[in-house]
């Protein structure tokens, strides 16, 4: 009989089930896509159901393909993607509207209003956070406002709202624990990061009552016990963490200077910056680490919207390819590197730029481009977000970054990896396992059991898989990454100016 640690990664667009051993080991992934839906140009919506319905499934695929019995499972790890909004009914858990995606930019014209009415530096000094329509808060209020009896209802006490994880854990405990942790918490627009509460300013500034919000834990610890709604055990959740945070966990950035980029649908770099938030005064955010061992860690972070969604794409909409991985065999076989670019903000800018109102583009194609360029320009598009948001975190930093470790399905790709050393000119390092997000949360759930000792333990389980070193000069360097800027400038603010 084995005992294991299990994640549930409820991502942009899959739900995975990973069981970890005691050697930080994947035993055994089930992991499965959801439906995404766009109503109308820039919103993106999901249902709440279908979400716990895919995690039932592949929280039994992964049982069941190795054999495991519920009562081998220690412990139990929830990750997520954080901003994306879900409110319920308490009493018979029926959502009262689809889940509105972090990416969704319904709420554009309304922060621009919050911007104008000068509450934006008091938001960012609450918060760490830009006034986004990325954020939990914009959608929230929308929904309030916009779904027939909702507001009533909420006010009266009938409904809650959480993120992905939360409807996770109340779904797991059929209703008993109405939970979240700092990092998620930290995603709203809501919740002061400095005191760790939600704040009653906010709250009174988005219109959104205080009787609807989960209950804040440090992001190690128990949160409740599952019910039988899957499990035919009670198995303790005893870790929660939004996804960038368990990817910087994952990849044993513990350490104050250390940073990764996780490129998954979307791609985030994140730096730790200790147990004390500063302000970035780049575009970068602040924002929860982690609560774990009586301690708040802190990161600066920078997202963009698309990465792996370019190669999705790619390959469901224009149909360039029968499967993601196929991108890197095209990728190789493009004429024109350099000379097109593909800026992928199909939803508008995230940081450095945070411009909701811009829109993705093609530039540079001449009468003998391919599908082959267009494939190659969306991988080095990668790498050129990527590095966006680096010379902007490092200009935050008291020194610069001088090593990126990476993770997120798109970095097996050697050939998008190399780029992004490339356009960096620092070293890029790829563990074996790129799964780190849901890593880090196994490891948070491992060690609030004691599973596992302390983070020293966890730091000796992860293991190099490549180091990617630079191989062009800085002259071809800055000359690629100047084409990438006249492109960025060329469509910003498009759907403003129409």
């Amino acid at each position: 009989m084995g005992e294991y640690i299990m994640t549930i990664d409820a991502g942009t667009s899959s739900v995975r089930s990973v069981i970890y051993d005691r050697g930080g080991e994947c035993i055994s992934l089930a992991a499965q896509e959801f439906t995404q839906y766009y109503p109308q140009n820039g919103l993106i919506e999901q249902d709440a159901n279908e979400i716990w319905g895919t995690a039932q499934s592949v929280i039994k695929k992964a049982l069941q393909q190795k054999g495991i019995n519920d009562d081998e499972i220690k412990a139990i790890g929830i990750t997520n993607q954080r901003e994306t909004v879900v409110i319920w009914d308490k009493y018979d858990g029926k959502p009262v509207y689809r889940a509105i995606v972090w990416g969704d930019r319904r709420t554009s014209d309304y922060c621009k209003e919050l911007r104008k009415s000068g509450c934006e530096q008091m938001v960012k000094e609450k918060t760490g956070l830009v006034m986004d329509p990325y954020f939990s808060a914009t959608k929230i209020r929308w929904i309030l406002d916009n779904v027939d009896g909702v507001r009533a209802r909420a006010e009266r006490g009938d409904l809650l709202f959480s993120n992905i994880d939360g409807w996770i854990a109340w779904n797991l405990t059929c209703g008993s624990a109405h939970v979240t942790d700092y990092s998620n918490a930290s995603r709203t627009l809501i919740y002061n990061i400095n005191d760790l509460k939600w704040d009653k300013e906010l709250l009174e500034l988005f219109k959104i009552p205080e009787c609807m919000l989960p209950k804040v834990q440090p992001s190690s610890g128990h949160f409740a016990n599952t019910s039988n709604s899957v499990f035919n055990n009670e198995i303790p959740i005893e870790g929660i963490i939004g996804d960038q945070q368990s990817a910087t966990f994952g990849q044993c950035c513990f350490k104050e200077g250390l940073s990764k980029f996780t490129y998954g649908t979307c791609g985030t770099i994140t730096v730790n910056i200790g147990e004390k938030p500063a302000a970035s005064k780049n575009g970068m955010l602040t924002t929860i680490g982690w609560g774990y061992n009586n301690k708040v860690e802190y990161l600066l972070e920078g997202t963009v919207y698309n990465t792996g969604s370019t190669i999705q794409w790619l390959r469901d909409e224009l149909q360039f390819l029968e499967a993601s991985e196929d991108s890197e065999y095209f990728a190789r076989k493009a004429n024109t590197i350099g000379q097109v670019y593909l800026v992928p903000v199909f939803s508008g800018f995230g940081a450095p730029y945070w411009d909701p109102y811009a829109r993705a583009a093609i530039v540079g194609i001449s009468r003998g481009s391919n599908k082959n360029d267009i494939i190659r320009s969306a991988l080095d598009s990668m790498g050129y977000q990527t590095r966006d948001m680096f010379d902007a975190m490092n200009e935050d930093l008291p020194s610069p970054i001088q090593l990126l470790r990476v993770d997120g399905g798109a970095c097996k790709n050697n050939l998008m990896t190399q780029f992004v050393a490339d356009i960096l000119g620092v070293d890029v390092e790829r563990p074996v396992d790129v799964e780190t997000t849901a890593g880090g949360v196994a490891y948070l759930a491992g060690l609030s059991i004691g599973f596992w000792e302390d983070l020293d333990e966890i730091t000796k389980l992860r293991k190099i898989d490549k180091v990617f070193s630079p191989k062009i000069s800085s002259e071809r360097r800055a000359e690629l990454y100047n084409g990438w800027k006249r492109a960025v400038n060329s469509i910003l603010h498009w759907s403003k100016n129409r």
